[in-house]
């Protein structure tokens, strides 16, 4: 007996933004939609750490806010970074000012944390759109190796694994300095 692998078929972006939430999040990529990954361990801590420290930083100065699996949707696709960092003027507001629900926008810096079943190269092109798009960086963390790859428009990748600081995006360059080795040891309790 012969099988066919199953395929999504293709919808529009407005199609997929009304279909309600999911957990597992789902990204529209390419007339596609793509469940990502549900976060394990070192996922998580990664995520809630690295935002935590971002925030605890560039908060109080309002210079820009780290939002954890913040859905964007911009140049025909829709997705949720485990971290987007929208610097303060760029961030969305509503009529009363607050912080709006929807974010038709690219982050100013975007990260990913690799989970063990992801494709490297999927979340590398998923950053490249971004970078392509408008947003000054992008970093994905590969908990396997400690490393951090960097990705800034038209520049070879970077890779980070010691405790040189790491590339920022320009406005938080005096305010926020952190390291590959400094990251990955929140792994260690």
């Amino acid at each position: 007996m012969v099988t066919t692998p199953q395929t999504n078929p293709k919808i529009t972006l407005d199609q997929f933004l009304q279909l309600p939430e999911t957990k597992p999040y789902r990204e529209y990529l390419y007339g596609q939609i793509q469940a990502k990954p549900m976060p394990q361990g070192q996922h998580s801590v990664l995520q809630a750490r690295l935002g935590a420290k971002i925030n605890e930083q560039v908060l109080p100065s309002k210079l820009a806010y780290a939002l954890p699996e913040l859905r964007c949707t911009f140049g025909g696709l829709s997705i949720v970074p485990d971290l987007s960092i929208v610097t303060w003027p760029r961030i969305p507001r509503n009529e009363q000012g607050k912080i709006a629900n929807r974010f038709a926008t690219y982050p100013d810096w975007v990260i990913e944390i690799l989970s063990p079943e992801q494709s490297a190269n999927k979340v590398i092109k998923k950053i490249k759109f971004c970078l392509e798009q408008g947003t000054e960086l992008g970093w994905l963390l590969d908990p396997d190796d400690e490393s951090v790859m960097i990705l800034t428009p038209n520049q070879f990748p970077d890779i980070q694994s010691n405790t040189e600081p790491l590339t920022v995006i320009e406005d938080l360059q005096n305010h926020l300095q952190l390291s590959a080795q400094e990251i990955f040891s929140w792994l260690t309790f």
